[in-house]
């Protein structure tokens, strides 16, 4: 799966101060209520906060994956955000969180959405792609970083 098939430019936001899990998760659902007409923020807001309510979607090692399914979603989309500084995730390792990745999948592709996560899991594996995400400082960089 190529990330640049459900990350648009206009879906990267890079050095944000988030002061909260809650207020990153609102950012998110903004951004892509933007690019998306079919869904609005406050249903993309409930997928996300839903899902983190039966458990964290913070990995470990700076890294959060929030994700949800949405009635309606006509395609996936994601979106990544850095932070400076890291905000408290509640995370698998318990450290501040400074990498989202964001994805939204339609309600009835429960498989690609799975595939999907995978496939981000393993791109946040390699240590060069962090660090330069994290280095980035603009969200052009950012994007180009990632895709």
């Amino acid at each position: 799966m190529e990330i640049s098939s459900i990350l648009h430019p206009d879906c990267v936001v890079c050095a944000v101060q988030g002061s909260s899990k809650k207020r990153i998760l609102e950012l998110i659902s903004q951004v892509a209520s933007q690019h998306l007409v079919e869904v609005d923020q406050a249903t993309i807001l409930a997928s996300l906060s839903g899902r983190e309510k039966m458990g964290c979607t913070g990995i470990g090692g700076g890294i959060a994956l929030p994700h949800g399914r949405i009635k309606g979603l006509e395609s996936a989309l994601a979106v990544l955000v850095t932070c400076q500084p890291p905000v408290q995730y509640d995370a698998l390792d318990n450290m501040p969180v400074d990498i989202f990745f964001a994805i939204l999948v339609p309600e009835e592709k429960a498989q690609e959405h799975l595939e999907t996560l995978s496939a981000i899991a393993k791109k946040f594996c390699d240590k060069d792609i962090l660090s330069r995400l994290r280095s980035a400082t603009t969200d052009q960089e950012l994007f180009q970083v990632i895709s």
